[in-house]
């Protein structure tokens, strides 16, 4: 069997990315050709300061279907970026080095060399300045994709917050009946698609205990008309649940996947459960995109003692994946 490439572009360039991407390649062999889009410069040069030796196959872009490649050498399509120390702090020096890297990795995903991809991590502080809630959202525009869904994706458990990166004061007016039903159907698919299963799902309330003495009770006016919606349409979906009891070893396991309304609210759990056993999903783009479920880790540059599971379970779950 021919493997479809991966294709990974490497992120913020003062991150852990490369400790964790050569960490990865030791832990397992993967059948899928890995295709990393970075710095050639920036990659040897943290490449000497972590002591790692391997060789570097440089790829032409506009050659990539011609190559039988593999993971004996690092496949590398190098974007030009001029840094002279291993690391540095992270500014927004690096941003037009990063929206190089996510142009060039969409365009070879839109040629249907692929449909794999994954990106390391990305400082959105100082890459995405306010015009973007995450890196979801920005692949989401550059892709022209309307409906979209964070997935935090174990075989065990995943989660989905309804609203992303969004101030907590926001959250309330941000949910709707029509955003659940949106990213409950994109769950459904991702699930059928490529667990080969029906997602049982549960649905947190907004409010403690769904409750609330406001004149509007979200848990009522718009979680439950969403769910009897989807239950009408033969969706498995439950709820609303108490956020506080939802998590509990006898609740959860009668799940596969909870909703939060909001980032903290399930993402929270996941970590604490899973720590760096899950990976992040964008659901509905027209390629599979993935992220290890974390960030730069600045504090940690250049140790060589940062956790490399969640990549490798990226890397994992694309490899298992060839259609």
């Amino acid at each position: 069997m021919i493997y479809k490439p991966i294709i990974i572009v490497a992120g913020e360039p003062n991150s852990i990315f490369f400790e964790i991407f050569f960490k990865a390649l030791k832990y397992k062999k993967f059948k899928s050709p890995i295709i990393l889009i970075a710095s050639l410069n920036l990659l040897k040069l943290q490449m000497k300061k972590l002591k790692i030796k391997k060789n570097i196959n440089l790829l032409n872009f506009f050659k990539l279907k011609e190559y039988k490649l593999n993971n004996k050498s690092i496949n590398l399509i190098n974007i030009n970026y001029n840094q002279q120390k291993p690391f540095e702090k992270i500014s927004s020096k690096s941003n037009r080095y990063i929206k190089q890297s996510f142009k060039l990795a969409i365009k070879i995903l839109q040629k249907k060399i692929t449909n794999k991809f994954i990106n390391g991590s990305i400082s959105k502080k100082f890459f995405l300045k306010n015009k973007f809630l995450g890196i979801t959202e920005y692949l989401a525009n550059k892709t022209n994709t309307k409906n979209f869904a964070m997935l935090i994706y174990n075989k065990n458990l995943s989660v989905c917050p309804i609203t992303t990166h969004l101030p907590l004061k926001k959250v309330s007016k941000k949910i709707n009946k029509k955003l659940i039903i949106q990213k409950i159907k994109l769950i459904n698919i991702f699930f059928k698609k490529y667990i080969k299963k029906k997602p049982n799902i549960a649905i947190s309330g907004l409010n403690p205990h769904c409750e609330t003495n406001d004149l509007f009770d979200e848990d009522q006016k718009i979680l439950k008309p969403a769910i009897k919606h989807l239950s009408k349409l033969r969706y498995k979906v439950s709820g609303p649940f108490a956020a506080d009891t939802i998590f509990l070893k006898k609740n959860r396991k009668k799940y596969d996947v909870i909703i939060g309304m909001y980032h903290d609210q399930v993402l929270t759990p996941i970590k604490t459960l899973f720590e760096y056993d899950a990976i992040n999903i964008t659901l509905g783009l027209p390629f599979i995109r993935i992220s290890p479920d974390h960030g730069p880790n600045e504090k940690m540059l250049g140790k060589n003692l940062s956790n490399p599971l969640s990549l490798i379970k990226a890397i994992m779950f694309l490899d298992s994946k060839n259609d």
